[in-house]
């Protein structure tokens, strides 16, 4: 299993992870990326027909702040 959530403090609010990932991903009133099914906690597994857009949005960030795990973060 796959779990992601966003280091707000990484994010330069590029908009790839948005782009490539809409349904993993949106943007708070700052302009900074959150994951939607949790609003960022990191604790609901990204489901396998997302998986492939995931790893994309995952790689393609600039900075890092896309941050991923194999277990839910605490």
């Amino acid at each position: 299993m796959h779990y992601t959530k966003i280091n707000k403090e990484s994010c330069i609010a590029c908009g790839l992870c948005q782009l490539i990932a809409p349904d993993l991903y949106e943007y708070d009133q700052d302009g900074i990326a959150y994951t939607k099914k949790d609003d960022n906690k990191g604790i609901i597994a990204v489901e396998n027909d997302e998986l492939d857009v995931f790893k994309k949005a995952y790689t393609s960030c600039p900075t890092g702040a896309i941050l991923r795990s194999n277990t839910p973060f605490e």
